[in-house]
């Protein structure tokens, strides 16, 4: 072996160990910038070039969300195949691998804390199980949150990020719309305030039912809203729909939404909003 071929075999190896790691940069999809993963996890994960707000799962948005710790609200196991339903694979294959690939139980998960310095129930969708389609589990998981609310008196806030209804689960599925309505008329009974957050995307069934009942519809920037496709609308009317529409804030625009917040405002938006909504349901003082 020639010391040029050793030499050569030693850079190669010692390359090797330098290689970057694979997270160690995050692609935008908004702009499509190399982000340092640092920058872009304490930015909350928004992009610092181009402003776009990324996608997150429950657990990144209990820690933005509330001052301290959390609690979790149990939420009552469900039948993972009800009707046995099989495509390329069988829907239990998907679900395990949805579980093992977000750590999470279910495209719904809930918590308990406080927000500002006030009690509320939180509920967050997690587009990455399952595009956060709702299931079974998702309306256990929504009536879960709603009566843990009214049993603390607090607020429920939703973060919505759904492409639908889940087909694996039939009319099972459809029948959360009207299950989960049930759980906000319980929450308007007992007088407690109903948030949706709307979150990019958040369409078909989810729009359709628990998404748009809120006391309050806030949405962060940039987010998909809506129930069909913009190309399946535009290939029903057969006319070109207008610039971002289904967008968050075309939809503000047009009296579908209170607000458009951005991320790094939230918590203090909810925090003042709770505030007053909360002090609206106390006697006033004699």
């Amino acid at each position: 072996m020639s010391w040029i071929t050793r030499t050569r075999q030693q850079l190669t190896g010692f390359m090797s160990r330098r290689e970057t790691p694979d997270n160690l940069w995050t692609k935008c999809r908004g702009c499509g910038a190399m982000i340092y993963t640092k920058e872009f996890e304490d930015n909350q994960s928004v992009c610092p070039r181009c402003d776009h707000h990324e996608r997150i799962g429950p657990k990144a948005r209990f820690t933005q969300l509330f001052d301290g710790e959390c609690s979790n609200v149990m939420v009552p196991r469900v039948v993972e195949d009800p009707l046995k339903f099989r495509d390329q694979k069988r829907y239990v294959d998907r679900i395990r691998a949805a579980k093992s690939a977000t750590g999470d139980a279910e495209a719904m998960l809930v918590a308990s804390g406080k927000i500002g310095g006030q009690r509320a129930v939180v509920a967050v969708q997690n587009f990455a199980f399952m595009g956060g389609s709702m299931g079974l589990g998702v309306g256990e998981a929504f009536l879960a949150g709603a009566r843990a609310a009214v049993a603390a008196n607090a607020p429920f806030i939703v973060f919505t990020a759904a492409g639908g209804a889940r087909m694996q689960e039939g009319i099972l599925s459809l029948m959360q719309m009207p299950r989960t309505t049930v759980g906000i008329e319980e929450l308007k009974d007992a007088g407690l305030p109903y948030i949706v957050v709307m979150t990019d995307p958040t369409t078909g069934g989810v729009t359709a039912s628990y998404a748009m009942l809120g006391d309050l519809q806030i949405s962060e920037p940039g987010a998909l809203i809506g129930f069909a496709g913009q190309r399946v609308i535009e290939q029903t009317i057969r006319e070109k729909l207008p610039e971002g529409f289904q967008r968050a804030e075309y939809l503000l625009e047009h009296g579908m939404l209170d607000m458009v917040v951005h991320r790094r405002e939230l918590k203090d938006t909810l925090a003042r909003v709770i505030g007053l909504l909360m002090a609206r349901r106390q006697p006033a003082a004699a």
